[in-house]
């Protein structure tokens, strides 16, 4: 006697099928299953459903079950491991968009992607990372209180807007280039996309709050330097996934977190404080992931070091007769870390945005020092950077 099943008045097409396929998965090939039900309907859908799905037909209203199902899946491979947190050194190219450690059905297509080698990408410390950034997102609506009173002269407050202007134009760059690169690494490295979109939603909301305090006041928005801009197009067009990273994330953002510490210590009032403070917390998680994959490509490419130094060499080189610094920002960093016009308090602000410059270039010969240079070389890299900051 075969087995049976009834569907009662469920139709195969109201989702009838679903009962009779797991009815047959605990069939061997070549038993019989017998479907009974009330649809009048049923006996032409199930021959149908039968003949698509590879299984035979005979008697009105019994399948025998067939060899395709099982075959359909011989031979296919898994996306990794078993486990989602398997991860491979060389994914698929026909494994695509699949989740990790799902089973691959043969037959898909091929898709490229242009990072496709774990160690071109990866960096151990991603995952906890994306942990860690998911865990502190913030709210630009509730974590600054834009109602906060304060009163600045006006020269305070134009300088204020000079700088949130500036920081606008950086942060702008510092979302597109991680964003460049999320549909390039094939998603298999799926930790470190997360990293990178989470990066990049870090940037909007720093472009948010900055554009919002820089017009908190009703003054327009400050100016744009084509010295700055020169600088930060370059960032632009560095194809290179571990070369954009050490210009961006290791040079520039790391130059940027003494900055947005001089804000913070500085800022005339409470709402440039905080933006500058959450900004700075964000950018730390983007600095160590930049430092974490370039130590882990470094320990495995004895050649990593020369094309750092290639890459700086090439951006000072382009950038040798450009301004760098718009006039504007450093004056206005002068007059912030200054607090009054008078001539003593402004040479105390001058020494402090020295201070400011002499932190920022030890900073990045410390970190210069981790990726493997010596001290001198660190040094005179260093100097050759932008001196856009970013």
């Amino acid at each position: 006697m075969p087995a049976t099943i009834d569907l009662e008045d469920l139709g195969l097409d109201r989702g009838g099928h679903l009962l009779v396929e797991r009815a047959l998965r605990e069939l061997p090939v070549g038993d019989e299953l017998a479907v009974r039900g009330r649809d009048p309907a049923l006996n032409v859908h199930l021959r149908a459903w039968a003949r698509d799905q590879g299984h035979a037909f005979r008697d009105g209203s019994v399948v025998v079950r067939g060899s395709a199902p099982a075959l359909r899946w011989a031979g296919a491979e898994r996306a990794g491991g078993a486990s989602p947190g398997e991860i491979v050194d060389h994914p698929g190219a026909t494994w695509g968009v699949a989740a990790r450690g799902a089973l691959i059905e043969t037959g898909g297509p091929s898709v490229h992607f242009d990072y496709q080698d774990r160690d071109l990408v990866w960096a151990d410390l991603a995952p906890r990372l994306y942990a860690q950034a998911a865990a502190n997102q913030w709210d630009p609506a509730s974590a600054v209180d834009w109602d906060a009173e304060f009163t600045l002269p006006a020269d305070v407050e134009a300088a204020v807007v000079q700088v949130m202007t500036y920081l606008v134009e950086n942060e702008q760059v510092a979302l597109i280039v991680p964003a460049r690169f999320l549909g390039r690494i094939h998603p298999h490295f799926r930790e470190v996309l997360q990293v990178l979109a989470v990066q990049a939603a870090d940037e909007a909301r720093h472009i948010e709050v900055f554009s919002k305090r820089a017009v908190l006041r009703g003054l327009p928005p400050g100016v744009s330097g084509a010295g700055g801009r020169a600088s930060l197009s370059t960032l632009l067009e560095e194809p290179d996934f571990a070369l954009a990273s050490f210009l961006l994330s290791v040079l520039g953002e790391g130059t940027f977190l003494n900055l947005l510490a001089f804000l913070e210590v500085h800022a005339p009032d409470p709402i440039s404080r905080r933006v500058t403070q959450l900004a700075r917390q964000d950018e730390s998680r983007h600095v160590a992931f930049g430092m974490a994959h370039l130590e882990h490509q470094g320990s495995l490419d004895p050649g990593l070091q020369a094309r750092l130094r290639g890459a700086v060499e090439r951006r000072h080189d382009v950038l040798m007769d450009t301004a760098g610094l718009n006039q504007g920002v450093f004056d206005a960093l002068v007059l912030l870390a200054a607090g009054s016009w008078r001539p003593a308090d402004i040479a105390r602000g001058y020494h402090a945005v020295e201070e400011l410059q002499q932190a920022m270039d030890e900073g990045r010969q410390r970190r210069l020092v981790r990726l493997g240079f010596p001290h001198d070389e660190a040094a005179a890299l260093s100097a050759l950077h932008t001196r856009n900051f970013m």
